[in-house]
């Protein structure tokens, strides 16, 4: 007979989401679902508030990305400003995001998908967890701790604490950076650097234990989108937005990432609080895109540092044209902390970086702004409009995670039919259909602003877990 499985809840993500998988009467997958079940109006809470206090407000929105919002929220108040940055707050700013990105990047990796790929899909549930890799590989565990620690040093040393540093602010940064904090920062370098070359090397070491996984996890045609530069190099901080398809071929390029709306537009289904972005120009759902790390090695014609430009190479020589499995976003993960860990030196040792001039001050000169940058989940959009007053009246948050929501889907979808047929459901199966939304290291705080009469499920369970009574809104 017919019956239904519920994953509750999805495991090792940011936030809280379940996957309900429906099965016929010859117990064949014919459909499958990620709910996102929790919810944060962001965009409605900060109604009423000045402009100015946008960056620290929506800093608060995550505790892994802190600086994406802050970026983000920043570039769209410079917008309402409408001054000029300076150069070297540009630059400090594009510091902080990547130490960000580093950071998040190594929290997927090494903490939330490292005990699927050390100990196996089908290793023990009790086991199978950060602690058990420590116990099993303590030496990557290890690393991945020191990765994670060199980003969230960096932001401390920039911004004065970790977590929702306030130190980006409407037309620059609070402060300029010390010769002695550069210094600093530029002696963490090379053991960064060991370390992600060598978590680099054991990764395509192990890919070839992962086939089934690479073969169904959101492995399927669809389009990319995410920023490039002028040169159409990888690009998190300021540049244009470009799609590709699945053959690798240009579908749009140069697109103003501040008419966002010409090309990106927005659906609601009433089983999620998660938003349906979608390629206007394709229509929904045809107009599936993935953004992230996958996307952006799929969509740049380089990286832009010697060490990422090679391993750049390589990932793009798995396929002809794009390459389309999800389960390669941990793949892309570590080429973008090598990229950003040399883009940091880099950018350290700039001559102007010391530059007093981190700030131009300002009152409101529009009444409107839009700020993009590439958070480490995707593109990031903010979006307000203030009253004379500067006051928010309005805002828009577009959220790196749900431009992913319809591949998400599909990916969960496609796993399920992969591994799950008959009566026999392994613990290792239902592992994978939770691991394909990990690939795509969702953070469902960040993202969850569903619009419209929002639907609810409320259950009333006894002391003994039975339904005592249930209502069903929307």
């Amino acid at each position: 007979m017919a019956q239904r499985i519920l994953i509750d809840p999805v495991t090792r993500i940011e936030g809280h989401a379940r996957i309900t998988i429906h099965l016929d009467d010859d117990g064949i997958v014919n459909d499958a679902r990620f709910h996102v079940t929790q919810f944060r109006g962001f965009e409605k809470l900060c109604e009423g508030r000045p402009f100015y206090e946008m960056p620290s407000l929506m800093a608060r929105i995550c505790g892994i990305c802190p600086v994406s919002h802050l970026i983000a929220s920043a570039k769209a108040c410079d917008a309402i400003l409408a001054v000029r940055i300076p150069t070297t707050a540009i630059k400090l700013r594009q510091i902080m995001n990547l130490a960000q990105i580093v950071q998040s990047h190594a929290l997927s990796f090494f903490y939330l998908a490292a005990p699927d790929l050390l100990l196996g899909m089908d290793s023990d549930p009790a086991q199978r967890n950060l602690a058990g890799v420590l116990q099993s590989h303590p030496q990557l565990a290890r690393d991945g701790i020191r990765l994670r620690q060199f980003g969230q040093q960096i932001i401390e040393w920039l911004g004065g604490k970790r977590i929702h540093p306030a130190w980006v602010v409407p037309g620059g940064v609070n402060e300029p950076l010390t010769a002695s904090r550069r210094d600093q920062i530029l002696a963490t370098i090379p053991e960064a650097l060991r370390i992600i070359q060598r978590s680099l090397d054991w990764f395509k070491r192990s890919l070839e234990g992962y086939r089934e996984e690479i073969q169904s996890f959101a492995n399927f045609p669809s389009l990319f989108m995410g920023m490039v530069n002028e040169q159409g190099g990888l690009e998190f901080y300021d540049g244009y937005m470009r799609i590709v398809d699945a053959t690798g071929a240009i579908v749009a390029d140069q697109l103003d990432a501040t008419r966002y709306q010409d090309y990106v537009e927005e659906a609601v289904e009433d089983w999620t609080y998660l938003k349906f972005p979608y390629y206007k120009p394709a229509g929904y759902p045809h107009g599936i895109y993935r953004v992230g790390p996958l996307a952006r090695l799929n969509i740049a014609d380089h990286c832009g540092t010697p060490l990422a430009d090679q391993e750049w190479a390589e990932f793009r020589s798995l396929q002809r044209g794009s390459v389309l499995s999800s389960f390669y976003f941990h793949y892309a993960r570590l080429v973008e902390i090598l990229f950003g860990i040399e883009r940091i030196a880099e950018l350290l040792n700039d001559p102007d970086i010391l530059s007093d001039h981190v700030r131009a001050l300002a009152g409101p000169n529009n009444y409107e702004g839009i700020g993009v940058s590439e958070a480490p989940r995707g593109t990031l959009l903010h979006h307000y409009q203030i009253d004379a007053q500067g006051l928010i009246t309005w805002a828009n948050l577009i959220i790196a995670t749900g431009h992913n929501n319809l591949a998400m889907n599909r990916g969960v979808l496609q796993v399920a039919r992969h591994f799950m047929s008959g009566t026999a459901i392994t613990e290792g199966a239902l592992n994978r259909v939770e691991a394909v939304i990990r690939a795509f290291d969702p953070c469902l705080s960040c993202s969850t602003h569903a619009q419209g009469v929002l639907p609810l499920h409320v259950q009333l369970l006894g002391s003994d877990g039975t339904v005592l009574d249930e209502v069903w809104r929307g």
